[in-house]
C-alpha cells in the first residue's frame, strides 16, 4: 500500500513536470539549469554586504538627482555641535509650531529662566523686579514638588537681592552707554557775549 502511494506520487510529479515543460517550451534539463542559475544569483545577492548595498543605493540616488536642492544643502545643520539635550524634541516642536505657554513645567521654566534678565531689564522699579522674582521662585518650587513625571526640574531659584543688584548694574551701564552716544550740545553763549559779538 505504501509502495503504491509512493509510485503514484512519483507519476504525479513526473506528469506535473512534463506539463510544465510543455507550457514553458523548455526541456526538463533546461528548467533545472535555469533554477540552479537563479539560486546561484540569489546566493550572490545575499553575500553582498550591507555597506556595499548602501553605497550602491546612495550612488544611484545621487545619479538620479534625489539629493539635489535639499533643505540644508551647503549650510550647517542646526544644533549639530551643541551638547546633548534630552528635551530636544520638545523644544524643536515648540519652536517649529511657535507654541507658547505649552509643555512640561520644567521646559517652560528653563525657557523663562533664559529670558528672565531681558524681562527684568524692561521693568522700571525695584518693586516690579522683586515681585517678578518672587513669582518665578514660587513657580520653580511648586514645579519641584509636583510628581507628574516628565523631565526633571533643574531650574534654580534666583536670589532677589543679587538679581536686584545685577539689574541696577545693567541699568547703569545702559545709561552710561546712552550718555556716551548722545551728541554734545553746543555751549550756549551768554547774553553779554552775544551782544559783544554782534550776533542776535
Amino acid at each position: 500500500m505504501n509502495h503504491e502511494n509512493s509510485a503514484f506520487r512519483r507519476r504525479l510529479e513526473r506528469a506535473l513536470e512534463l506539463r510544465k515543460v510543455r507550457t514553458t517550451g523548455m526541456t526538463a534539463q533546461e528548467e533545472t539549469e535555469l533554477a540552479a542559475a537563479e539560486e546561484t544569483e540569489r546566493q550572490g545577492r545575499r553575500k553582498v554586504g550591507d555597506a556595499a548595498r548602501v553605497d550602491y543605493l546612495v550612488r544611484d540616488a545621487m545619479a538620479q538627482g534625489k539629493f539635489d536642492n535639499l533643505k540644508y544643502s551647503g549650510k550647517p545643520i542646526p544644533g549639530l555641535g551643541e551638547r546633548y539635550d534630552p528635551d530636544w524634541w520638545v523644544k524643536g516642536l515648540i519652536q517649529r509650531e511657535q507654541l507658547s505657554g505649552l509643555g512640561p513645567k520644567a521646559i517652560l521654566l528653563r525657557t523663562e529662566d533664559a529670558e528672565l534678565d531681558a524681562k527684568l531689564d524692561a521693568m522700571y522699579s525695584e518693586k516690579q523686579v522683586r515681585e517678578t522674582l518672587e513669582d518665578f521662585n514660587a513657580r520653580v518650587i511648586d514645579a519641584r514638588r509636583q510628581l507628574q513625571g516628565g523631565p526633571p526640574v533643574i531650574t534654580k531659584t534666583r536670589d532677589a537681592d543679587v538679581e536686584l543688584e545685577r539689574w541696577r548694574q545693567r541699568r547703569e551701564s545702559v545709561a552710561q552707554a546712552a550718555a556716551a552716544l548722545a551728541p554734545e550740545k553746543p555751549a550756549k553763549k551768554r547774553w553779554w557775549a552775544r551782544i559783544w559779538n554782534g550776533s542776535g
